[in-house]
This record gives C-alpha cells, sequence and structure tokens, in this order.
C-alpha cells in the first residue's frame, strides 16, 4: 500500500522529538502514524508543507492555469504526481478557529486541480468525480484545545464538512475517516504516550 502522509505543523515533522519548546503533538501524532504504516509493511510518501516551503495562496495565474486544467508550480506538478500514485492519503494537522491551517486548505486549494485532480460534472448527481483512480481511502488527524464534543455539537464539526463531505466524499472517496484528539495541554506525558501508541498500533493494523 502506498501512503501519501500531509503534515501541516510551523515546526515541520521533525518537532516530534520531546524536546521543550521545539515540540509539538501533532508532529508526534504525524510520527506515529508513519512508523505504524512503515512497521505494516507500506511505502509511506511525506508531504512535510512547512519543510518543503509550500504556499498555500492561489494567486491569479494558479487560477487561470486551474480553470484551463493546468498548473504552472512544478512543486503543484510534483505534488499531484506523487497524489496519483497514492492509495492512501492521511492529513494530520490542528484545528486553528475551527477549520485546518491555511497550508492544508491551501493544499486542496492548489494541488487539487480540476481536470487533472478531479473531473466537473453537469448535474447534481454528477457534480464531482475523482480523477484518482488508485485512492481508496483517506483519514484525517487532528489536534484541538475546546472539548470535541463542543466542537461536534455546538460547531456541527466544520472539518467534516469541508474536508471529509465537501471534498473526499463529493469526489467519491467513500472510505474517509477522522481521528480528533483534544486537550492535549492538560494531559500527562503518560497519557500523552498512550495516545501516541494508540495512534502508531491503529495505522500498524488499518489495512489488516
Amino acid at each position: 500500500m502506498r501512503v501519501m502522509l500531509v503534515v501541516d505543523h510551523p515546526y515541520t515533522l521533525a518537532s516530534h522529538r520531546n524536546i521543550p519548546h521545539q515540540r509539538s503533538f501533532t508532529a508526534a501524532l504525524a510520527h506515529a502514524a508513519q512508523q505504524g504504516l512503515i512497521e505494516a509493511g507500506h511505502e509511506v510518501d511525506v508531504v512535510d508543507l512547512h519543510a518543503d516551503g509550500f504556499n498555500p495562496v492561489m494567486s491569479a495565474q494558479d487560477l487561470a492555469s486551474w480553470r484551463c486544467g493546468k498548473v504552472v508550480d512544478s512543486q503543484l506538478v510534483d505534488y499531484q504526481a506523487r497524489l496519483d500514485k497514492a492509495n492512501h492519503v492521511v492529513f494530520v494537522f490542528p484545528i486553528w478557529w475551527e477549520l485546518m491551517p491555511a497550508m492544508t486548505k491551501g493544499f486542496l486549494d492548489r494541488v487539487m486541480t480540476k481536470g487533472i485532480v478531479y473531473e466537473q460534472g453537469e448535474s447534481l448527481t454528477n457534480f464531482m468525480t475523482s480523477k484518482l483512480d488508485n485512492l481508496k481511502s483517506v483519514t484525517l488527524v487532528s489536534t484541538m484545545a475546546e472539548p470535541d464534543i463542543i466542537y461536534r455539537l455546538y460547531f456541527h464539526s466544520p472539518v467534516t464538512k469541508s474536508m471529509v463531505r465537501g471534498t473526499f466524499k463529493l469526489m467519491g472517496v467513500k472510505k474517509v475517516k477522522w481521528h480528533n484528539y483534544t486537550g492535549i495541554a492538560n494531559k500527562t506525558p503518560d497519557q500523552r504516550q498512550r495516545i501516541l501508541e494508540s495512534v502508531r498500533n491503529r495505522f500498524r493494523r488499518m489495512w489488516r
């Protein structure tokens, strides 16, 4: 199984190391997922958006090319080629202001090009069709400060509306899962380690 692991955190994936003032639990989750996948024998293609210097802003030139089903940025060409080979995509990011950060949103805006990644339909029953023939499933892994129940019941899970229903399921990807981890700052080191082990085990067993 070929898995694309898309990591979005300003400290980059390297901050998974438990070094005070240089660490990120989001990165630690991504690293745990990566380790579990590797241990299960999967090929993992890491896209570390901040380490790559990815620009999430859709420029006028980008949009003009997007409308024609083309891209002008070589980094986007590279990401699209790698995405086309993926059987599964894992996005790991913190939730800020109830949604994904700019880098993840920019990945959707700029990489998911009409005519290359998907085709636009002409009816409500055929609104969008994926061109990623190898892609079978998508997993979202997120962190947030507020309680999960408030996010789901009061805010109605904006990230699931935008990324699960509004992007991948709309494209026809049927298997999309979301794993959310909350209140990390209030957890003990042992509790955090148990979470990381559970994530590592989940991705080790994912397709068994």
